[in-house]
């Protein structure tokens, strides 16, 4: 095996710098046309000038592995699981496909942020190939035919594994191939301590933690019947995020963190006070996230114009026995405003809304959880009670309980998050849509059977016995573009109801052999409403078709069939007698540095704009084309901000309806919005079915080129 090299003469354009090529997108030629041509130069320039020459050459594979194994930079027992002729012809296997990055912001993004790199980082020992390999080696665990689809399935692009994955499978020196984890916190002193110490266990092996700070009795309330001893949740809030900070897994980024608070925690506003851009210095939270988890009963009471209550949730457990997160306020919350036992104050339900979008238009924050929507949705027995750092997980836990010496007494389930992305436009093209997914499907399940979170037993004990998973997907403004569709428009509505449709199906299907092949179900499947059939009635009861004739034709084109009525009745009849391995399947988080490996837009929100501009370290301004544009198809390119929240929220409301978990969903708006406009988009988003709201953004922020910090675990 040998570094990439070229032949052929060199023009004046090839000895063009491949940073200043690249920089051409953001200029046009002498007829007003984006100069598409010379970011593939770039890309071939950037290999030339840069990969070839910094890539550690060998012989052969053989001298390749067997120097990065007895160096400790691959992990020897994946090796050890195959033969030496199978691995070779597994890598030939990849090298044939003779993949080549279309854009340089791809190849870029893989040679800083993925390839193995030698210990002091100046040279690289992988090309994209190679990580390909060690990833499908890592996931198939010997199984050798697995190893091969995985293979298949990347270099196609139609499949994607998430950033914790791809980097870290298969190295010796890594971190965890989990993308983040949610942890619960209970009202008393050693969850809390449990809670930040495993939170900077878990930012240290490299995943984002969210933390759900609901039950934490808030500020004011007695201590051991002492009145007004508690401080609430704000200093908790201060303490995780000095741990984020300290944990910043060996500088090379800081750790992540979010916290959830339930709208009708007393806290409540001065939780949201903290990212208010003229907040106290000792009270401002700067790196933490912050989500609001939002009940039905808090809109009514805005549409009614009435007061809102806060409820203790040192009472609630005190008087109900259950934390305040375990019981719907909706359901329950004339009864507690009733209760003359349990403290309360109440605020304006319009003005809290009001306060919402105001430090949502200064800040971004708080993402929204519609909790009473979530749990409606979810079909395994128990309750929602937040989300994660992008707002996509949205799983069952429960809490756990602790001896003094911080040991536990219970180890409840807590929630980590197996990633990775279908690329939609090839997904379509794929000769086999089935396989693709299933091939996904078992490639995510190994995530999960692989992840060793011993440093977090609540999170061991959850993930062992859910093999919860989260398929996502990404790209589908660039196929609709391609497909000549506009995003948001009937057509475009009517794809993306059936695109996730398909996906479902042949999803729960993979689980379902999954759980048969191997005799194991999810803990708790019985309990499901996969288990008594009540997911399957929608299915089975209605009639999914296509409602345009364009998506109809694009469905049968493909050759992609439509899965019918009776397909869902002998799904349901299978699952039904052996059960689903994972018990969750589907999440949609935001993609950001693999989509740009793959060549994909992010997720399933519009692009920001036609040629992207990023800023990349030391290099500056980089520049990224949306996949499939020409010149002469500009016009399917309108960016968020043109499409607005309305047809974002449309779309996603259609996949919304086949994902059991959540999607992270950025609302944009232009430079004229107001905080009524915000309020708007909550209400049609609730109104819609949406599950969660993940960022706002506004167009003077992007054209300033301020970036929010997102969830570096999903989205990178």
């Amino acid at each position: 095996m040998t570094i990439l090299t070229d032949t052929g003469a060199e023009t004046l354009g090839d000895r063009a710098d491949y940073h200043a090529l690249n920089a051409m997108l953001n200029l046009y030629d002498a007829e007003g046309r984006i100069q598409f041509d010379a970011d593939r130069r770039a890309a071939h320039q950037y290999f030339r000038q840069h990969v070839n020459r910094n890539t550690v050459f060998f012989h052969s594979l053989a001298e390749k592995l067997d120097f990065l194994v007895a160096e400790g930079y691959y992990e020897a027992d994946v090796l050890a699981r195959y033969d030496f002729e199978f691995t070779k012809s597994l890598f030939k296997r990849a090298y044939a496909v003779k993949f080549r990055f279309p854009t340089f912001m791809g190849a870029f993004k893989y040679y800083t942020s993925y390839t193995l790199k030698t210990f002091d980082g100046t040279r690289y020992l992988e090309r994209f190939e190679d990580r390909v390999c060690m990833v499908a080696l890592t996931l198939a665990a010997g199984d050798r035919t697995l190893a091969e689809h995985i293979v298949d399935e990347i270099l196609s692009g139609r499949f994607q594994p998430a950033t914790p994955t791809f980097l870290n499978a298969g190295k010796a020196q890594r971190g965890e191939l989990v993308s983040c984890f949610l942890l619960r916190v209970e009202d008393n002193m050693e969850s809390i301590a449990r809670a930040i110490n495993s939170s900077l266990q878990l930012s240290k092996r490299g995943g984002g933690v969210a933390l759900s700070l609901t039950n934490v009795r808030e500020s004011g309330a007695p201590i051991k019947q002492i009145q007004n001893q508690s401080s609430g949740v704000n200093p908790v809030m201060k303490l995780l995020e000095d741990s984020f900070s300290y944990a910043n897994q060996l500088g090379a980024r800081q750790g992540a963190g979010a916290v959830y608070l339930n709208a009708h925690h007393p806290d409540i506003l001065s939780f949201l006070d903290t990212k208010r851009e003229n907040a106290d210095e000792k009270i401002r939270i700067k790196t933490l996230s912050l989500g609001v988890v939002v009940p039905d009963i808090t809109f009514e009471l805005a549409r009614a114009d009435e007061d809102m209550y806060l409820f203790s949730p040192y009472d609630v457990e005190r008087v109900h026995g259950v934390a305040l997160s375990e019981i719907s306020v909706t359901q329950m919350y004339r009864e507690l405003v009733d209760d003359k036992r349990i403290t309360k104050k109440k605020i304006n339900a319009r003005r809290f809304f009001q306060t919402l979008a105001e430090i949502q238009f200064e800040s971004g924050y708080p993402y929204l959880v519609f909790e009473d929507t979530v749990n409606r949705a979810n079909p395994i027995d128990g309750r929602i009670t937040m989300s994660n750092l992008c707002s996509e997980i949205l799983q069952v836990s429960t809490p756990s309980t602790y001896n003094e010496d911080l040991s536990y007494d219970h180890v409840g389930k807590d929630i980590s998050c197996n990633l990775g992305s279908l690329n939609i436009a090839r997904t379509m093209d794929s000769p086999d849509l089935a396989h693709t997914v299933e091939t996904a499907v078992r490639a995510l399940t190994a995530v999960s059977d692989q992840s060793n979170i011993a440093c977090a037993p609540s999170i061991e004990h959850g993930n062992d016995r859910s093999h919860a998973i989260g398929l996502g997907q990404m790209n589908l403004h660039g196929y609709l573009a391609r497909e000549a569709i506009h995003y948001g428009s009937d057509e475009g509505l009517d794809f993306t109801n059936m695109y996730f449709y398909t996906v479902t199906f042949h999803a729960v299907a993979a689980s379902c052999r999954i759980a048969r092949e191997r005799g194991v179900r999810f803990e708790g499947f019985e309990r499901s409403q996969y288990a008594t059939g009540e997911y399957f009635a929608k299915y089975v009861e209605g009639e999914w078709l296509p409602r345009t004739p364009r998506v109809a034709e694009l469905f049968d084109v493909a050759g992609i069939a439509i899965p019918t009525r009776d397909d869902w009745r002998a799904l349901a009849a299978e699952v039904a007698e052996h059960g689903l391995y994972n018990q969750n399947l589907q999440a949609v988080p935001p993609t950001g540095s693999i989509s740009y490996i793959n060549h994909s837009t992010s997720s399933i929100h519009p692009i920001v704009a036609k040629v992207e501009i990023r800023k990349e370290g030391k290099l500056g301004r980089v520049y990224y084309p949306a996949p499939y544009m020409t010149n002469e198809n500009l016009q399917y390119y309108a960016d968020a901000y043109e499409i607005g929240p309305e047809k974002i929220i449309d779309t996603y409301a259609e996949a919304t309806k086949h994902v059991d978990q959540g999607l992270s969903l950025t609302l944009f708006f232009p430079d004229t919005a107001t905080t009524r406009d915000i309020n708007k988009a909550q209400i049609r988003a609730w109104r819609k079915g949406i599950k969660t709201l993940y960022y706002i953004r506004l167009r003077q922020l992007a054209l300033a080129g301020t970036e929010v910090d997102g969830c570096v675990s999903c989205m990178l």
